[in-house]
């Protein structure tokens, strides 16, 4: 069969193709007679969707078929019928502006099975699917071998067994290979399939690219360039001073067009070396006084400089309590807050700092982002809560003093991107403060981490500062390839965890 081919083509349907497509429908379905379009339902279909009728020619003979229309599928919730969703076989149902590409037929003749025809077919599906950018393909498949089992098994159980590989189903066993996932069973699909007992599944594809149209001009940005701060400690004499390094960053960043500005835990430390005669827990509260302002003026560079900077952490007073927090200042104006929720031994012990309740994700026109301060991102169980929120970045300012205290944020981090299936960037300062008393020395590389699947580096380092050097870094990640990564890496973290055996929720803390 193979060495006769001399040309395969993907074409679109024509009614010139009429009558040899329909010979091949009736061969294709022999169990079901008289189940073949008639010239009108061709016509019809070409005339309101063209697109969606395409067929395979193997040297010039019709070898496959695939048709299809365009639904609005919140309006066919209740519809279980292939009568009902094509209309009484009118096609009625098509809506141009619909968002689902709903399949109303596709065959290979039987002689040239086995070449994965079908694929190339559902392959063209799929990428006018992303083309139109509609939310995925759905269609009821039947199950022909169900007849068999039939007097034993409900449909249910049919299908469970056949994703078991304990029953072989041609049709389901090839619809479930090409990433169509089972959403429920539907009675008196197709009249007179007696051999699937005129049961079907609705199988659905998503589209991992959709994106709902926006009624703004703006657009949310794919790839992203993250601009990493490995941050100097030095004395400065003022918040002034201190400040002007820090715009000098946030311009060295934005000069480069990065969409996000990250600086390390406690980068305003040198401002206690004015407060170092007083006692450890009451110079970070005078260094908490500055918070307020210095917050005020990131707000006004990220919307100078049209970047989104996350202002590492501070330490804050509220309700006479001493937290260790920090802020996302977006680019539009809008401020939100985040908190350390695990403060360490030390930070407790000498500071008498309290830990944070709240854990969110943040919206950005760059998509959702999370933000852990240093020791949090040890605690697997915070980042996992928003990977379910759809994060999609993940941002580490930490603060550490040898290379032990480095290596634990490190490649837990990393850790984090693999388990996550997200970007993670980590960003620290490096240096020494003689004159602020337990704030000594600091030591650093900033990093940006991917996940480990072929289209990440291999090692799953996207970028990395040179240690303990003042510097940025600059690293491109492009959020797309997280979504091909869930649907069809090479293994899949998040879909693949075992929730019937497993539980994590959050806890209200009132």
């Amino acid at each position: 069969m193979i060495e006769d081919i001399e040309n395969i083509e993907l074409k679109y349907l024509t009614l010139h193709d009429y009558q040899e497509l329909k010979q091949a429908m009736i061969l294709s379905y022999s169990s079901m007679p008289d189940s073949y379009w008639k010239e009108s339902h061709i016509k019809t279909l070409i005339d309101k969707f063209r697109d969606g009728q395409v067929v395979i020619k193997i040297n010039g003979e019709i070898a496959g078929c695939a048709l299809s229309i365009i639904v609005d599928y919140d309006k066919f919730d209740e519809l279980d019928s292939y009568k009902d969703m094509t209309g009484n076989y009118s096609f009625s149902t098509h809506d141009s502006d619909g968002d689902v590409l709903y399949g109303i037929d596709v065959f290979i003749k039987k002689e040239y099975r086995g070449l994965r025809l079908g694929r190339r077919l559902y392959d063209y599906r799929k990428e006018l699917v992303e083309k139109l950018n509609l939310r995925g393909i759905a269609f009821g498949g039947r199950i022909p071998g169900y007849h068999k089992h039939a007097d034993k098994l409900s449909p249910k159980e049919y299908i469970e067994k056949v994703k078991r590989k304990e029953i072989h189903d041609p049709v389901l066993n090839f619809q479930m290979s090409n990433d169509f996932h089972p959403t429920k069973i539907l009675k008196g699909y197709l009249e007179g399939d007696e051999n699937s007992g005129e049961f079907a599944v609705l199988l659905e594809w998503d589209n991992i690219y959709f994106t709902k149209k926006s009624k703004k001009a703006a657009t949310k940005k794919k790839n992203v360039r993250l601009g990493l701060i490995q941050w100097q400690m030095r004395l400065y004499k003022d918040l002034e001073e201190l400040m002007q390094q820090a715009e000098y960053f946030v311009d060295a960043v934005s000069a480069y067009r990065s969409d996000f500005a990250l600086f390390p835990e406690f980068f305003n430390a040198p401002l206690m070396a004015d407060n170092n005669h007083l006692p450890e827990s009451e110079a970070i509260r005078e260094l908490a006084k500055h918070t307020e302002g210095i917050v005020q003026r990131f707000s006004e560079l990220s919307i100078s400089y049209n970047i989104n900077i996350i202002t590492g952490s501070m330490p804050e007073m509220r309700d006479g309590l001493l937290y260790n927090v920090g802020y996302l200042c977006r680019r539009d104006g809008t401020m939100e807050r985040y908190e350390k929720l695990h403060v360490t031994p030390d930070e407790a012990k000498v500071w008498g700092m309290q830990g944070g309740n709240e854990l969110k994700t943040y919206d950005t026109d760059c998509g959702k982002i999370g933000v852990l301060i240093c020791y949090d991102s040890e605690f697997p169980e915070l980042s996992r809560l928003l990977a379910d929120e759809g994060m999609d970045i993940l941002f580490v300012p930490f603060l550490t003093d040898t290379q032990n205290g480095y290596s634990r944020v490190r490649h837990c981090a990393q850790a984090r991107a693999i388990e996550n299936e997200c970007y993670v960037a980590i960003a620290g300062s490096v240096g020494n403060l003689p004159k602020v008393n337990n704030m000594d020395i600091q030591y650093a590389q900033s990093m940006v981490f991917t996940p480990c699947d072929f289209s990440f580096p291999a090692n799953g380092i996207k970028a990395q500062a040179t240690t303990n050097t003042e510097m940025i870094l600059i690293a491109d990640v492009d959020v797309d390839l997280l979504r091909e990564l869930n649907q069809f890496g090479a293994v899949k973290n998040l879909r693949d965890r075992r929730k019937d055996i497993f539980d994590l929720k959050r806890v209200s803390k009132k």
